[in-house]
């Protein structure tokens, strides 16, 4: 069972989704407007925040932009819009996955148990990791610990730009299509687009910043795992 928070100023879609939810045995809070909800993700700190986009006095994007400065809480963005744009900037912002409305809540129930399942890398890690983390040059990606090391340093990432990060790392110099890292980091869910792939890794390269991010893009095919370099 999930902690979850449900933000939209629909009272019929709260309700939706909450019973969906809570029959899938998860507890549900929910909050009627941005503020709200930013205010409650906060205080009560769910395992994944199921996001509106068009809100009164916040809307999502926004309160997305704030929640991911103090927090790496998996974020499925609701969207009254089958618009491509409202996706790729819900997940510049930092969101995880996207669902349109109108939408099946079994549909949903599985986007949330996907997203829940790549979360429990972190939580179920051992005290002492079975095996190594991976390495390239600079890079370290622990993956039963969640981790993330770049030149001593600690990059945050989200569940789902660090399973991009780790299909990447698992054959350094390999080129992926998108719709292999959708395959690998969606393993449980594949109901996403290839655009999507295009945003996790402009995320990805700016958390790295300037310090020499090896991730490549190879136009017309896709992304590699760039030469084992130190930081610039």
């Amino acid at each position: 069972m999930a902690k979850i928070l449900i933000v939209d100023d629909d009272p019929h879609i709260r309700d939706v989704v909450s019973f969906a939810l809570t029959q899938a045995s998860h507890e549900v809070l929910a909050a009627s407007d941005g503020e709200a909800g930013l205010a409650r993700a906060l205080a009560d700190a769910p395992d994944l925040v199921v996001l509106d986009i068009v809100m009164p006095k916040l809307d999502g994007i926004e309160l997305c932009r704030r929640l991911r400065a103090k927090s790496t809480v998996p974020i499925l963005f609701l969207s009254s819009k089958d618009d491509e744009i409202d996706r790729v900037i819900g997940l510049e912002v930092g969101g995880d996955d996207y669902i349109t409305k109108p939408f099946s809540p079994r549909e949903l129930v599985a986007r949330v148990k996907a997203m829940l399942r790549r979360q429990a890398l972190d939580r179920e890690a051992p005290a002492e990791p079975t095996k190594p983390p991976k390495l390239h040059g600079a890079l370290e990606l622990d993956s039963e610990r969640f981790r993330v090391r770049f030149a001593g340093r600690d990059i945050v990432l989200t569940v789902t730009e660090f399973a991009v990060l780790d299909a990447l790392l698992s054959q350094p110099g390999k080129v992926y299509t998108r719709s292999e890292l959708v395959d690998r980091a969606y393993e449980f869910d594949h109901h996403v687009t290839e655009r999507t792939i295009d945003s996790h890794v402009r995320r990805i390269r700016k958390k790295f910043d300037a310090g020499g991010e090896p991730i490549e893009t190879v136009y017309g095919l896709g992304y590699r795992l760039g030469l084992a370099t130190e930081p610039r």
